[in-house]
């Protein structure tokens, strides 16, 4: 057989960047996910990785500062049920803004991808608020948020929520709007002028979640309806039902979905 002295040769730089970077993280110690690990961070641009006990199930990019974007991850593994923020880890690289024209994450994704790892990369896990338009749709077995659905039992708030008058209460515009911020999820809702003029009075920190959306609940007007999904929580001034609901708060009545 005469021998070629020609041959197609494919250089594939982006494979061999994530097989570099996804090598350096390996090369690190995974911490625990704690917010004094995190904030020991550097506020620089970067990758990162999540473990759930020796799974590596996540891999993302920070843009501007990895500290921010792994305590949003913190904040929401830690408002789920069905696990434990004490089974989470995390590693993180700087990367120099160079990469971001190619796209580190995912060259990361892609790297790890044909090993079987990341499964949280395709779930749902770094889904943000879906709309309004998935509040009716029921959530497919293995989402991120059908496997670790919130924790209405979650103590989320250690202080007054909001300014108090003199009897103790809050107005229940300045309740919703620190909710928003408290909750370690979603709470996504319509605004009414009338929530100025309505006063809440509610039991001493600490509170659940619970505690803090029966508080709202009783003190809503007539045909409003607050609504824990798997995911987040919605509250409009509708009585309806919803396919992947798990608790509806109708004034001062708690329904349970089984």
């Amino acid at each position: 057989m005469p021998l070629e002295n020609h041959a197609e040769f494919k250089l594939s730089i982006t494979k061999a960047l994530g097989d570099q970077l996804a090598a350096a993280l390996e090369d690190l110690v995974p911490a625990p996910l704690t917010l004094e690990n995190i904030n020991a961070l550097r506020p620089l641009p970067g990758v990162y990785q999540l473990r759930k006990g020796e799974e590596l199930v996540y891999v993302g990019k920070a843009d501007r500062s990895l500290p921010k974007r792994v305590e949003k991850h913190f904040r929401k593994i830690s408002g789920r049920t069905n696990i434990d923020i004490a089974e989470m880890s995390f590693t993180c690289l700087y990367v120099d803004e160079d990469f971001g024209a190619v796209a580190p994450e995912r060259l990361l994704i892609n790297s790890h991808r044909m090993r079987g790892e990341v499964p949280w990369n395709y779930n749902g896990f770094g889904n943000n608020d879906p709309g309004k338009r998935r509040d009716t749709t029921e959530v497919d077995e293995g989402h991120f948020d059908r496997d670790y659905p919130i924790d209405l039992d979650f103590k989320c708030v250690e202080r007054p929520l909001g300014p108090t008058r003199l009897d103790g209460s809050v107005s229940l515009s300045s309740l919703l709007q620190a909710a928003k911020q408290e909750l370690p999820y979603v709470f996504r809702y319509e605004s009414s002028k009338a929530f100025e003029d309505i006063y809440v009075s509610y039991p001493e920190p600490p509170l659940t979640a619970h505690d803090v959306l029966m508080s709202v609940s009783e003190s809503l007007p007539p045909g409003w309806q607050i609504t824990a999904l798997p995911g987040y929580v919605i509250m409009y001034p509708k009585v309806e039902e919803y396919p992947s609901a798990s608790r509806y708060y109708r004034g001062p009545d708690v329904i349970d979905v089984f």
